[in-house]
């Protein structure tokens, strides 16, 4: 009866609490995978620099959904179009 409970316990925190986790970086795209063009090939040079920043920009917002704004938007900015 332990047996069960155990793996009962272990499927509880694997479905609620690992496998989300698992799951995120699959699921996130960042600019730069957004960066494409109308036929879906991916841009280059100017036109994928100039996509990343207005994604970046675009996504700059805090966790309440507000945008951000002054230093905190440049500093989020700047993380974002290098990529990390």
């Amino acid at each position: 009866m332990k047996r069960f409970a155990y793996a009962s316990l272990f499927a509880v925190l694997f479905a609620f609490v690992l496998a989300p986790l698992a799951a995120t970086p699959s699921l996130a795209q960042t600019c730069s995978t957004k960066a494409v063009s109308k036929d879906g090939k991916p841009l280059s040079g100017a036109a994928k620099t100039s996509a990343i920043k207005r994604c970046c920009e675009e996504s700059a917002v805090s966790k309440e959904g507000k945008p951000l704004a002054g230093a905190a938007k440049t500093s989020y900015v700047k993380k974002c179009e290098s990529g990390g």
